[in-house]
Order: C-alpha cells, then structure tokens, then sequence
C-alpha cells in the first residue's frame, strides 16, 4: 500500500516520497529573474524533505505575469536564475518542477497585501490584459477593458508556451506543469464565464478546451516523453453559468490523450459570484479527484487543505491521490515532511534532511525537546474520502507497510 513517504515514479522521474511544494507567488523577482531571495527559499523546501519543489506561477510573457515583480522564463537571460533553483533542489535530493501560466485578464496588479487592486494599461508598471474576450473579470478589483485575443495572437501565445518549456529544460526542470486554473488565460478560455467567442475557441465544451489542448500540445513536441507534463485545471467555477466538474472530467480525458501524465485539480476562479465554494473543507477537493483518477484512469494531485499529516497519508493510502502538494503549509514550515513523518510514527523521520543535519538529529544527547522538535502528538481524526474504508486508511501505525 502507497503511503505519504513512497516514492512515485512517473515517466523517468521518481519522487522520494508524495510530498510536493505547490506553486505560490512571492513578489520578489526583479524583470521576471529569479535571485538568492529564490534560491534560499525554494533550496530550504527541498533541504527539509519535499519531494517536489515548485516556484510561483513561472510567466511565459511579461504581459502573463501578475505583477512586474513576478518570475518569468520568457527571455533567454532568466535562465540563468532558474537553473541556480534547480541545481540546489536537485543536490538537496528533491525534483525541481515548474508551473507555466499566463495571468489573462487577471493580470496588471499591485500585490495583494497592497490591496490587489488591477491598474491601468498606461500606468508605469501596468499593461493592457488579454483574454479570449472583451469581458473584464469585475469584482471591483480588475475593472480595466480586456483585449479579446484574435487567432493569429492565440498561436503566438502557443510558441511562447513552446519557448518557455524549452527554457525550463534547459534550466533543469524535470517536472512541467501548465497552469490552466484560478481565472488566469487558460482557465479563462475554458469557462464560458469569460469566454464568450463564437469562433473555433468558443461555444462547445470542445472548442473552449481547444486553446488548453493546442497549449498542451505546443509544450509537448519540446518537452521530452521521459519527463513528466501535468496540468493544474480550474474545474468548478462554482457558478450556474460556469464550468463544471462534470466538463472537466471530460476534458481531462482529452488531455490524457494528449500525452498528459497527472492532473492537478482546483477551483475554476473566473468569477467571485459562487455558491457553495468547497475551499474551507478540509482535503476539499480529495473526493472529487478520486472520482477523476477512477473515470479518466490517470494519476492525479491537488493542494488544498491537506496539511494535517494523517489527512494527507489518509488521502494518499485510499488512493484516492497519488500525490500531495501544499502551499501554506509550506511557507509555515519549510520542513512540514519531517513534522508529518514524526507525527505519523515512522522510524527514521531524519534521513528527509542532508545526511551531516540528520546525523546530529538523530544522535541527539541531552534534554530531548531542547532540539526544537515540537513532541509528536496522536494523529488527529482523518476526513476519509467517500470511497475509502476506516481500514485502509490507519494512520500512523501502517505507515511502514
């Protein structure tokens, strides 16, 4: 039985365990670059026992970013940055992935802790948002008129995914993955929400998961078969009028035969008009992946609330997931796999850290909690995934198994 500390291998790439660092936005890049800011806080992650380590959102555009302090790997003089990241991730013994997006209408902003709020296309550090039409997102925060892209536009943006996957490989990413969620321009085309086209990406189901599969498509003829191609899809717009799951199995479906190795599923967020969003719950969106892994038969993850260890091992034994990525539980605590592995009992939680930490750790002499380590605590009480049985998933005590 699979648990949170098996290896997963897909395509040539194995995992030393299912833990994965999720994607999240610092602010911190000068020109899109990445810098020491990057490197120590990325090389912290992998160093602390996370099998996969992502940066934010990677832009495959300057107009694809969030804001101009976001990291990009549009330009052949970012590479340099990226691969600093992942020789650290990879002598820390961890996988460097990459997440591919471009932010769509969703983009020209300050950052968040600033207000969030969308700025001009003539402002200083603003620019006129694209997306697959004139419907601006709303809300109060992103009111600017968007540019409807026009099919010429739509293959360009296809190259430039081409062109950033081939920089991500020559950075050292092993594992890519493309953004097609969270209201940015892929997930945008998808949800007839934002996109109102009456074209070949517009209409049908089909045709606006047309624009994702040209894209998956692009990245695959430059991303090698040996390395693994995932996607994170916006699957639920929580809206009457928007995506829904039912659509996304589908479409996830098409996906797979386009050579797609792993789903990653999360909210559609192309609107802030939703009823009964599942985000507070906690392991939100475990049950419906595992309702995609048994219908669409493909290896699948997602990041949300997954930070109590047993729930994560509990989703992970059920099969309900084959991987589990965190985001804040992350940034709370650069070494969540460590935690998680002494609050699950297993016997060696310090051969996650390089070997010289986990030797000191390990032959610890003195007043045990002086170390730092909080004590292990009894597993807290798992939120088991409809189709798993109480037996299948005892945390802790199976975790050797």
């Amino acid at each position: 039985m699979a648990h949170l500390f098996s290896p997963l291998t897909i395509k040539d790439v194995t995992l030393r365990n299912r833990i994965g660092m999720s994607p999240m936005t610092m602010y911190r890049s000068v020109d899109g670059k990445m810098d020491d800011f990057h490197l120590m806080y990325l090389g912290a992650r992998a160093s602390g026992g996370f099998g996969l380590v992502f940066p934010e959102q990677v832009a495959i555009a300057p107009e694809g970013r969030t804001t101009v302090h976001c990291a990009g790997i549009y330009d052949d003089d970012q590479v340099e940055g990226h691969a600093r990241v992942t020789a650290m991730v990879r002598g820390m013994e961890a996988v460097a992935g990459i997440q591919l997006g471009h932010t769509g209408r969703n983009g020209s902003e300050v950052p968040p802790w600033e207000g969030g709020l969308q700025l001009p296309p003539e402002h200083p550090d603003g620019w006129q948002v694209s997306g697959p039409s004139d419907v601006p997102y709303g809300c109060g925060k992103r009111p600017y008129p968007v540019h409807a892209l026009t099919v010429p536009e739509i293959k360009a943006l296809h190259r430039s995914y081409a062109d950033a996957a081939r920089r991500s490989l020559d950075a050292g990413y092993e594992w890519l993955e493309m953004h097609f969620a969270h209201g940015y321009l892929a997930s945008s085309f998808f949800s007839p929400l934002a996109n109102h086209r009456t074209d070949a990406y517009g209409g049908s189901l089909e045709n606006r998961a047309r624009f994702l599969l040209e894209a998956l498509d692009a990245v695959r003829e430059v991303w090698p078969e040996r390395l693994p191609l995932t996607m994170r899809l916006g699957t639920d717009d929580f809206h009457p009028d928007g995506v829904t799951f039912e659509e996304s199995i589908t479409a996830i479906g098409w996906m797979k035969e386009h050579g797609l190795d792993l789903a990653d599923i999360s909210q559609g967020g192309n609107t802030d008009e939703m009823t009964d969003p599942i985000w507070n719950d906690p392991s939100a969106w475990v049950e419906r992946a595992a309702r995609l892994k048994r219908e669409v038969g493909i290896p699948v993850t997602t990041s949300w609330n997954l930070g109590v260890p047993a729930n994560a091992d509990a989703a992970i034994r059920s099969g309900a997931l084959d991987l589990v990525l965190l985001g804040r539980p992350a940034l709370a605590n650069p070494h969540w796999p460590v935690w998680a592995a002494r609050e699950l009992g297993t016997t060696e939680p310090f051969d996650l850290v390089p070997r010289d930490w986990g030797f000191w750790l390990q032959n610890f002499r003195g007043h045990g909690p002086s170390v730092g380590w909080p004590v292990a605590e009894e597993p807290q009480v798992v939120r088991l995934p409809a189709q798993a049985s109480p037996a299948s998933v005892a945390a802790g005590s199976l975790l050797d198994a």
